[in-house]
């Protein structure tokens, strides 16, 4: 803990009641005294680096090089990922792999390389060891993309974790993106970059690092290729990071560079290289494919600060229906449980839950129901009392069990990271199941320092079991909230297996997209937290996790009508679209900011409904290949230096390109186009890319584009899937993937090819079959037709 923890403490105590703010300020205090005597002292330090190459062993797809004073251990694994880890280290155990680490690639060996080094061979890459202990990975054409310079370990003398730094070096040309939910993002400038999971204690903006999701993956982007790179650790550190700078004509680049620095664990990374496409899929198969999400979840949610009651709840859900906003989900925050306990709803706000549950399902309505970790300090209550018996709570390096402070008041945390504690905690969703609950947001679960929130905290020296290793919470704190959904995921598989569970999570790490979305937490209602909401979900899509979304409505401040448009176009094309309203989310519901901002919300709504059978297919697609749903723009064009560098606009798929306003008073906005042609679905009106246009953006909408020859699946008036099909130019062909919904089940649908053609003054529409081509099986909608004609 340091100073400003301290401060945050003392805050609190006017913030959040004087009992609560004085249980907060002890501890603190606890926290302290825990970690003074539960840490071992650093003292002395001894520096130490790899050395030279003595002698190398050969094994399955690489093999082990033995320096003066390292090892590394190398190979490439059969989905084209190569792996290097220092001192020996190995892939297992990780936190992040799905499951086993993958085999050896049986083709890749390790073979002598000049001037005493060594290199593997690998149908995507070049790994060149130097015999001084430089790791480069180069194209299959020689280029290098990314160059680790001999790693360094500061060691303490009495014995203990050691610090080590990487630095790298990468193309002068080269841009960062990544590093988990990154307000500043997605592009990552030069700076340091914390890596430890954190709550600001307040709405956050550009400015804020870090943030509640926080992991060492960077997704580097350059003229010679793409690749992400993954350290296979999560204790604290930071990442370092500075863009090159090319030679201007003298010929003389400065390379980029990237240098992690970590205060304990093995050092170990995975490398990916490839299309953005073929890395995603790479690193979904090494950590997860990612869960898929039931189709009311891709829908309108909302959240409302301070629920009263069910007749509040009552009364929200026909504010809705009675103004002709579609809602599909509504979410109860922590007003609903009974004082001080988890688990238990409190009976005389909500005395008849499940039948308010089966009314709104009904409707087509779903509950989902907060839930933290932090379990009341209240012996005789269920879950303290059973979470006691079973030793499942944190304990300190005493061998008492932790106790902070969080919304119960009083509270102790159980250790996600043993599996009996796992097992124990999913079961408990069967209480939240029983009340009608269809999907849980889990927040507070960084655990974070204290804020004025009250956020549950653990000290550093806390032990942690971390599946049979042990160890601290230096170690734990960062796959705190991945193993929190972890139970949860696998707890509600098991209890409802009909359905596919819906978490998602305010914290998280390294592969949690297999348990579900993130939620980014609270923007800051203003014009700078529209930005950073839009970089966060950019940001995680890069690190695996396509299902995440911002609260609509803000935090903190009051948000102005326009504001309040602006918000709900951008988050209407996120996956996770969920309003917010209350008090200190300054938001409110539509038809409290006048007729105007309810036509024009009307019109939002309306569009997320039509686009629902895409952004399932988008669901699907992401389950198989790992792509976000929202896309940068060089997706599909890395090399394009003009979109690398643009972070005001987005691909939905591989169909839309949506251009949100995020200045006021904006009436009109310059949007750049990748390479092709592009229409704008109001007008209808046919651009080519690359360029810049300028286009008109009214209160009323934002810009979006439809790429050229896309296969767009729609809701029809009528309810059922429509195909909205964009006019490809004369002489060029089009088409598109469509995944039909299976229902909240497990079933695995087939996906639908379509392709696009001329045939003399028309447009067909045909759909692949295994033995040709047939009609598509709904109604066709061709649009731009009256701009394509004649056009090439």
């Amino acid at each position: 803990m340091d100073g400003r923890d301290l401060v945050r403490s003392v805050k609190a105590v006017g913030s959040v009641g004087a009992a609560q703010g004085l249980r907060t300020v002890r501890a603190a205090w606890r926290r302290r005294r825990a970690d003074a005597t539960g840490l071992p002292p650093r003292g002395p330090e001894r520096a130490r680096v790899p050395g030279t190459v003595r002698e190398v062993e050969p094994g399955p797809g690489g093999g082990l090089i033995r320096f003066s004073r390292s090892d590394l251990r190398i190979f490439v694994a059969v989905n084209g990922a190569v792996f290097w880890g220092w001192d020996g280290a190995a892939p297992e155990p990780s936190y992040a792999l799905a499951g086993r680490c993958p085999d050896p690639d049986p083709r890749a060996a390790l073979e002598p390389d000049k001037d005493g080094g060594w290199r593997v061979v690998a149908e995507r890459m070049t790994v060149v060891v130097s015999r001084l202990g430089a790791v480069e990975v180069l194209t299959p054409g020689g280029v290098s993309l990314r160059r680790d310079l001999p790693p360094r370990w500061w060691e303490p003398v009495g014995g203990g974790a050691a610090r080590w730094m990487q630095r790298s070096e990468v193309p002068a040309d080269a841009r960062f993106f990544g590093l988990g939910g990154r307000a500043s993002g997605p592009r990552l400038r030069d700076g340091t970059y914390r890596l430890w999971n954190t709550d600001p204690g307040r709405a956050f903006g550009p400015g804020d690092d870090p943030l509640a999701i926080t992991m060492p993956v960077q997704t580097v982007v350059a003229d010679a290729g793409t690749h992400l790179v993954f350290h296979d650790n999560s204790w604290d550190g930071s990442v370092t990071v500075r863009e090159g700078e090319e030679g201007a004509g003298s010929g003389h680049d400065r390379a980029g560079s990237s240098e992690l620095r970590m205060d304990g664990g093995p050092l170990r990374c995975w490398v990916m290289v490839g299309t953005p496409a073929r890395v995603l899929l790479a690193w979904a198969s090494l950590t997860g494919a990612p869960a898929l999400p039931p189709a009311w979840a891709l829908g309108h949610q909302h959240a409302r600060e301070g629920f009263g009651g069910e007749d509040e709840v009552r009364r929200v859900v026909a504010g809705h229906l009675e103004h002709g906003l579609p809602l599909d989900a509504v979410h109860l925050g922590v007003d609903h449980f009974d004082s001080r306990r988890v688990f238990t709803v409190d009976q005389e706000r909500f005395p008849k839950l499940p039948v308010l549950a089966d009314e709104l399902r009904r409707e087509g309505i779903r509950l989902v129901s907060v839930v933290g970790p932090a379990v009341g300090a209240m012996p005789g209550t269920p879950v303290y009392d059973e979470g006691a018996g079973r030793d499942a709570f944190v304990r300190d390096a005493a061998g008492e069990v932790v106790r902070g402070v969080s919304w119960p008041g009083e509270a102790v945390f159980p250790d996600f990271t043993h599996p009996r504690v796992r097992e124990w905690w999913g079961g408990l969703y069967a209480e939240r199941l029983a009340q009608g609950f269809a999907g849980f947001w889990h927040t507070l679960d960084e655990p974070t320092s204290f804020t004025a929130f009250g956020e549950p905290t653990l000290p550093r020296s806390a032990r942690h079991a971390l599946d049979g290793r042990g160890g601290d919470h230096r170690e734990a704190h960062n796959v705190y909230g991945l193993c929190m959904a972890g139970a949860a995921y696998e707890g509600l598989r098991e209890q409802a297996p009909k359905e596919r569970p819906f978490v998602f999570s305010r914290s998280g790490w390294a592969g949690m997209q297999r348990y579900g979305g993130a939620w980014s937490g609270g923007a800051v209602t203003g014009w700078a937290g529209l930005r950073a909401s839009l970089a966060l979900v950019l940001g995680l899509g890069l690190c695996g996790v396509p299902h995440s979304g911002p609260d609509a409505g803000g935090l903190n401040g009051e948000s102005s009508p326009e504001l309040y448009l602006r918000r709900l176009q951008l988050g209407a094309y996120l996956p996770l679209f969920r309003t917010h309203a209350g008090p200190r989310a300054g938001g409110r519901d539509p038809w409290e900011f006048g007729a105007e901002v309810l036509d024009h919300a009307r019109v939002v709504f309306a569009e997320r409904r039509r686009l629902l059978p895409y952004f399932v297919t988008l669901a699907y697609l992401a389950r198989r290949t790992g792509a976000p749903y929202v896309r940068p723009l060089w997706w599909s064009a890395p090399e394009e230096r003009a979109v690398r560098d643009c972070e005001d606009a987005f691909l939905l798929g591989d169909c839309l390109l949506v251009a949100p306003v995020l200045e006021p008073g904006a009436e009109r906005r310059a949007v750049r186009l990748p390479r092709g042609r592009w229409y704008d679905t109001a007008t209808e009106r046919a651009y080519e890319g690359p360029g810049q246009v300028l286009v008109d953006a009214p209160l009323g909408r934002i810009p979006v584009f439809a790429r050229a020859g896309a296969v767009l699946p729609v809701r029809g008036e009528d309810g059922g899937t429509e195909l909205e099909v964009w006019a490809p130019g004369r002489g060029r062909t089009g088409g598109g993937l469509v995944v039909p919904d299976a229902g909240d089940g497990w079933e695995e649908p087939g996906i639908e090819r379509y392709t696009v053609r001329w045939s003399g003054p028309r447009i067909v529409v045909e759909r692949e079959c295994g033995d040709g081509v047939g009609e598509p099986p709904c109604p066709v909608r061709v649009r731009g037709l009256g701009h394509a004609q004649g056009q090439m």
